[in-house]
């Protein structure tokens, strides 16, 4: 079933072409829709490759067989399936994905470790082989296709492509970033979420560029909710051809790598927001600062226990001003918190401080900015110097709607 454009959508940038990369799709037949639903990156010899996975016990054979191979840090090959998780399937469900590995590995003439798989969509149903078999076959002799087309194909419940693009000047050589991401429900982070693939031209060793896409994925994936929901499937790959011709960067001691560093955030920072922006159901994109937390990671966990909380996520949709939730859900976090220290804000605008509302508190104007579509709370947690931000979207009938139907 068709759903609405999110109103938070976002118009799909103009991707840079990256050097060593080459992208493809064919329709494989994984569900019945006139779509296609595979994806066939190649990638130049030479490529280096880092990624990180869903924390989620009950992960699929793809996130099990990639979390082990990323340990080589070399990549030839990315083959993305819609439609079907892989996930919860057993033995027949790691065949298929080690089909899909075998046959692209003859075909580059490359080791299978060199290839990597991902799947989404429906838990609990094999990959059909066959049709896994045949669409690979149409996709290694595809025609190149642009990022977007790339975009759409890698989706799911997904309403608009989502990408990216940075670029870094690395001593007098510009490397360049363009990203693609598929999410919009089962999101809640734990060391990745929904499946994203970075790709770049840089010369970057597999170490440092882990390093990267990990600090990155701390401060962006790791602080975006949807449903408080972390996926079975949940991947995030970078690749790095080494096809621009800039000095390597060997660690963060290498000249350029705090501007490559930086790039890659930049990047997860983007498409972490879009995938919100695609939230189920979604009609507000809500920033949640939280500051004076004895730590950051505290910080992070009350920001998530906000933007996770159903009443909190209700009332916004509703923009009701009722802080009251807010200050629920900071005392359930499970973090140090002070009824007494606590100040909360909307928009920029305090309604209370230090444990009591304010005398002069004045709701029109909070009132005025939840009706627009970006909104902010503020929490002040007076303890100390952690701070955090963490992004997340309201929750409307429509999360419901799409997700009673989904198998449909």
């Amino acid at each position: 079933m068709t759903h609405p454009v999110s109103p938070l959508a976002q118009p799909f940038p103009e991707l840079p072409a990256i050097a060593g990369v080459t992208p493809h799709v064919v329709r494989a037949g994984y569900k019945n829709w006139g779509r296609c639903d595979l994806t066939y990156v190649t990638f130049a010899p030479g490529t280096a490759v880092a990624g990180v996975f869903t924390k989620n016990l009950c992960c699929s054979s793809e996130v099990e067989i990639g979390r082990a191979n990323i340990a080589q840090g070399s990549a030839r090959a990315l083959v993305v399936n819609a439609g079907n998780s892989n996930a919860f399937t057993g033995y027949r469900g790691r065949e298929a994905v080690e089909q899909i590995m075998d046959q692209v590995a003859r075909h580059v003439g490359c080791a299978r470790e060199e290839v990597f798989v991902s799947s989404t969509g429906v838990i609990g149903v094999p990959l059909p082989k066959d049709k896994a078999r045949e669409g690979v076959e149409k996709a290694l002799v595809a025609a190149p296709c642009s990022w977007e087309e790339a975009a759409n194909t890698i989706a799911t419940t997904d309403t608009f492509a989502k990408g990216a693009t940075a670029s870094a000047l690395i001593g007098e050589t510009t490397i360049t970033i363009s990203a693609i991401i598929k999410g919009s429900g089962m999101i809640a982070p734990d060391m990745a979420t929904m499946l994203g693939y970075l790709f770049t031209d840089a010369a970057v060793s597999p170490a440092f560029l882990q390093q990267c896409l990990s600090a990155a994925n701390t401060r962006t994936f790791s602080c975006i909710t949807v449903d408080s929901d972390t996926s079975t499937s949940d991947t995030v790959l970078a690749f790095a051809t080494g096809q621009a011709g800039n000095a390597p960067l060997i660690d963060e001691n290498s000249p350029g790598a705090d501007a490559f560093a930086a790039a890659i955030g930049d990047v997860c920072r983007q498409l972490a927001h879009l995938v919100v922006r695609d939230g189920e159901g979604a009609s507000k994109f809500i920033a949640v600062t939280v500051s004076g937390a004895v730590s950051d990671e505290s910080a992070r966990k009350v920001g998530m226990a906000i933007a996770n909380s159903p009443l909190v996520k209700t009332a916004i949709a509703g923009e009701d001003a009722n802080w009251g939730r807010v200050v629920m859900a900071v005392g359930k976090a499970g973090e140090p918190a002070d009824r007494d220290t606590l100040s909360i804000g909307f928009g920029g605008i305090w309604a209370a401080k230090q444990g009591l509302p304010l005398a002069d508190y004045d709701e029109a104007p909070v009132a005025a900015h939840l009706k627009g579509q970006d909104v902010t709370i503020q929490v002040d947690l007076g303890l100390g110097d952690g701070a955090a931000t963490v992004w997340t979207c309201d929750l409307t009938h429509g999360y419901i709607s799409i997700n009673a139907d989904y198998r449909s």
